[in-house]
């Protein structure tokens, strides 16, 4: 267990099952933000991603290629900067002791197997084993070998397996994982118009289909379009709660991004569990850095990872700042936009500010 006390910002951490709580002054109290810097943290390891099968997938918002990404907002972004980009072992030793004192989760971003980055295993071990501060590696993956399942099981503190058109990729690689013990295994769904029949089919699948039988999750992942996602339609809020309504008939364990937190408890008005269910919820605040923060492959803080390579948002270096606290969760750009944020859930529930999802 991981246990952080102060007088108004306090949690605890099970290292072991992921289990978090957070609270204030007393814990009917909700902090606005976390003064001791990110709980958990975004980390781009690789741009090189072949896609399931060697094509890249049809909606990757980071729009990667076996090449390294391709960057629609090049005014924003140096294209070639990106290509073929992998981060070393050695800036994220310089990130993680700059960032981590606080942390309790590493979300990495991974290629579709995990073997792009070389260093990839390297990475999570330190992060798992470092005794400056202990924390948790956690990826997104969608069709992998039996030894990578066999690695991630043992290091990882959960994994997602995204669903593609070819459910077995998907499926099979949560067997894999299962079979080697690891317990937090989810699903990622893309919620869009054109995705809402498979969403479907998966909800049914996880009831019947064995190889799903120890599945922790399915996550619902809202649409923003970017990238190869601006192809892609924004799913209607009716059906957005037909998915949440089947889930619940179903007897499915689910969640869902921040980006989907506002329509989720839309979904859910008039339950008589509301006010528990609306306790599990951490709508979208990673805009204005109130709990946690995105590191690109060169080491760049943004907000978000969506947020990289839009306008007004420029990286900020980590591996080069004296101070993180000081030089970037705390600096006039960062507060501001916490600020925003913080007066904006008294009016809008934390809806993000920058896509329409």
């Amino acid at each position: 267990m991981k246990a952080i006390r102060s007088e108004a910002y306090n949690y605890n951490f099970d290292y072991a099952t992921g289990f978090f709580a957070r609270w204030g002054k007393s814990l009917e109290d909700n902090p606005s933000f976390s003064p001791l810097g990110p709980e958990l943290l975004d980390v781009e390891l690789t741009t090189i991603c072949s896609g399931p099968d060697g094509t890249p997938c049809s909606f990757c918002y980071k729009s990667n290629t076996p090449s390294g990404k391709w960057v629609q907002e090049s005014k924003y972004l140096d294209t070639k900067k990106y290509s073929n980009k992998n981060m070393s072992l050695e800036l994220f030793k310089k990130i993680f002791h700059k960032i981590s004192t606080n942390l309790t989760q590493i979300a990495f971003g991974v290629d579709a197997s995990c073997t792009s980055n070389p260093e990839v295993w390297d990475i999570f071990d330190y992060c798992r084993n470092n005794s400056y501060n202990r924390v948790v590696p956690n990826v997104t993956v969608s069709n992998i070998s039996e030894e990578t399942a066999k690695r991630l099981a043992k290091v990882c503190g959960a994994v997602a397996v995204s669903r593609y058109a070819n459910k077995d990729w998907c499926y099979d690689s949560v067997k894999r994982l299962s079979d080697y013990g690891l317990k937090q295994v989810n699903i990622h769904a893309l919620v869009c118009e054109e995705f809402y029949s498979q969403v479907m089919e998966t909800l049914e699948d996880i009831k019947s289909d064995e190889r799903l039988k120890d599945l922790n999750a399915i996550v619902f992942l809202s649409l923003k379009k970017k990238g190869r996602g601006h192809q892609f339609t924004p799913l209607a809020f009716d059906k957005f709660k037909s998915l949440i309504d089947e889930s619940f008939s179903l007897g499915i364990n689910f969640g869902f991004d921040s980006c989907g937190a506002p329509k989720f408890l839309q979904a859910i008005e008039g339950r008589k569990d509301f006010k528990r269910l609306e306790s599990y919820c951490e709508p979208c605040e990673s805009f204005g850095g109130n709990f946690s923060a995105y590191i690109d492959v060169h080491g760049l803080y943004y907000p978000c990872s969506f947020c990289e390579g839009t306008p007004d948002f420029i990286g900020m270096d980590v591996a080069e700042c004296d101070d993180f606290l000081e030089d970037i969760w705390y600096s006039p750009i960062v507060k501001s936009r916490r600020e925003f944020m913080v007066d904006r859930f008294e009016k809008v529930n934390f809806t993000c500010p920058v896509f329409e999802v």
